[in-house]
């Protein structure tokens, strides 16, 4: 069984245990790979409306997600979102289920749509995924993302309104 609960700052060990590898593979986030667990922290923490964690009925950390509002005042009715699921824990259908969470979560808080910034493009489950989930690709940017293995690669920006 599956909970999703509000980030608890005595878990930022164990989320931190989750992000860091997929931080330091730099093939889907755009923050540097030699990031610190303070960079980190604030970025996933402190720079957020919310954060989340996934876990089990054990209370163990399967994944994260924050919510932002994607742009300051004008654009502040598009939340942003970000996602890490555990490597152990990966397609089981968590992604799904924070996707969903955060998407009932944004409507609560008030925010009218979710934008995706930066969806590399070579993270095809991501894109399938989110497709799948009513996001349509709204632009590509092309050779916009320096993956670690493949060099410069596409990203899309991706969208969804809530209401």
């Amino acid at each position: 069984m599956v909970a999703i609960r509000i980030f608890q700052e005595q878990d930022w060990a164990e989320t931190w245990k989750i992000i860091e590898p997929v931080f330091r593979a730099g093939e889907t986030y755009a923050f540097s790979p030699d990031i610190t667990v303070e960079e980190a922290h604030k970025v996933w923490i402190e720079n957020t409306a919310a954060t989340f964690v996934a876990v089990d009925s054990n209370n163990s950390i399967l994944g994260t997600y924050y919510i932002k509002p994607n742009q300051p005042a004008l654009g502040a009715h598009v939340c942003n979102c970000g996602y890490i699921v555990a490597e152990n824990a990966r397609n089981k259908g968590l992604a799904a289920l924070m996707c969903d969470h955060s998407q009932a979560q944004a409507v609560s808080m008030g925010f009218l749509a979710m934008q995706y910034n930066l969806v590399v493009a070579t993270n095809e489950n991501a894109v399938h995924l989110w497709k799948k989930k009513g996001f349509v690709i709204a632009g590509t940017l092309p050779k916009s993302f320096r993956h670690s293995r493949f060099g410069l690669v596409d990203a899309h920006v991706m969208y969804k309104l809530l209401k």
